[in-house]
């Protein structure tokens, strides 16, 4: 029975459509991975961790976490593989926190200016998923222009007819 719970759809294929970038990364050289692109954060690797970063981020939002220092901004080099390991145990935590509580119930984020907003779990999970559609694109456009074939799958539509949401 395929998956029709928007929450779980969201989660789930957020994983599944991250990881089908770390694998395609994977693949690559160091040079392909660092190399620089007038698109987003400007390399895979940037991108890639740039979105582990955001979801860092947004699990201390929904736990009330204290906000650690963000990962993109530590300098650190890492391979495809180190970020998967990350981005998975941050899916984990994240997941985990997106189920936690109600739709509805309110969080507090203090951004990095200092500004406290408040935002409905929802619209977190929402902001966590759509970020990453949106980074996912970018890497599909440098994975793209480095002349990788096939692309890898990024769509919910792909994400359902290759059978991954199946329940």
């Amino acid at each position: 029975m395929a998956e029709s719970d928007p929450l779980q759809i969201l989660l789930l294929h957020d994983r599944w459509a991250t990881a089908q970038m770390f694998e395609a990364c994977g693949r690559l050289t160091g040079e392909q991975f660092y190399q620089r692109f007038e698109i987003g954060p400007g390399s895979l690797h940037d991108t890639l961790t740039h979105v582990v970063g955001a979801m860092r981020t947004w699990t201390e939002t929904l736990a009330g976490w204290e906000a650690r220092p963000r990962l993109e901004e530590d300098g650190e080099r890492r391979t495809a593989g180190e970020l998967l390991a990350l981005f998975e145990e941050s899916w984990v935590a994240f997941s985990a926190e997106a189920r936690r509580g109600a739709v509805g119930e309110m969080v507090t984020r203090t951004m990095r200016s200092g500004r406290t907003l408040q935002f409905t779990r929802g619209a977190v999970v929402a902001q966590v998923t759509t970020h990453g559609v949106h980074h996912r694109a970018q890497c599909l456009n440098m994975l793209r222009q480095l002349g990788v074939t096939p692309l890898p799958g990024s769509s919910v539509a792909e994400w359902t007819w290759l059978g991954e949401g199946r329940g």
